[in-house]
């Protein structure tokens, strides 16, 4: 197969699976048939079954792909990079710019992530879970860089904590409405890293612990 042959494969391929992506997205992978995706896309199930074996292996290869490119695209991003805080804001902008170009794809790796069987979910799995350990890494390296500065956060809710933030823009972020994607990294950043109100939950405690009705919830606790 020449350049020119593999390319124009490539072509075919990425556009069968952003286009199967918009599917699952809309029906959920197991309303869709690969007869859909073959009206969708004007290409004949003999041709789709020239690209992929099964719908299956079309949902992996929608996900090992988008997993594989965003962890390009960090470490790229990444190269040099020691100060941990700006190693946060490189993860999220790096999570958000890909994902709010590829929305339909966001929505089926949060929706359709244990569709997969066998060995296609061990290795979209082996993808994920390397992404995510790279994500508690950098939180950690931040926990570490605060010393005794505020309280501590445990880093497994920390890291889902922000999994959900991001992955969740599906639902309500619209890219091409007034927010660029830029602004909102900036402000999810701001709100993962210093809260929505600094200080507040801290000041809140301590009105809810000398409250008379848990005074002595409070004193149980300490004991």
């Amino acid at each position: 197969m020449s350049a020119n042959d593999l390319s124009r494969y490539d072509q075919k391929l990425e556009f069968i699976l952003r286009s199967a992506a918009q599917i699952f997205a809309d029906k959920s992978y197991h309303s869709t048939t690969m007869r859909d995706i073959s009206r969708a896309t004007n290409v004949s199930l003999a041709g789709l079954y020239h690209y992929c074996k099964s719908k299956e292996e079309l949902l992996f290869l929608i996900q090992d792909n988008c997993f594989g490119r965003v962890l390009e695209r960090l470490e790229e991003r990444s190269v040099d990079v020691n100060d941990p805080v700006v190693k946060v804001q490189i993860f999220i902008e790096n999570h958000l710019s890909f994902f709010a170009a590829n929305m339909a794809e966001m929505k089926v790796l949060s929706h359709e992530a244990e569709s997969l069987q066998g060995d296609l979910h061990a290795h979209v799995s082996g993808k994920k879970d390397k992404y995510t350990k790279l994500a508690t890494s950098i939180l950690r390296e931040v926990h570490s860089s605060q010393n005794d500065k505020g309280g501590r956060v445990n880093l497994t809710v920390a890291t889902y904590a922000l999994f959900g933030m991001m992955n969740w823009i599906y639902n309500w972020y619209d890219p091409k409405g007034k927010l660029k994607v830029s602004d909102l990294a900036q402000n999810l950043t701001q709100l993962f890293l210093e809260g929505f109100a600094p200080g507040s939950v801290s000041e809140a405690t301590v009105k809810m612990r000398n409250r008379p009705e848990n005074l002595s919830i409070w004193r149980g606790i300490e004991r």
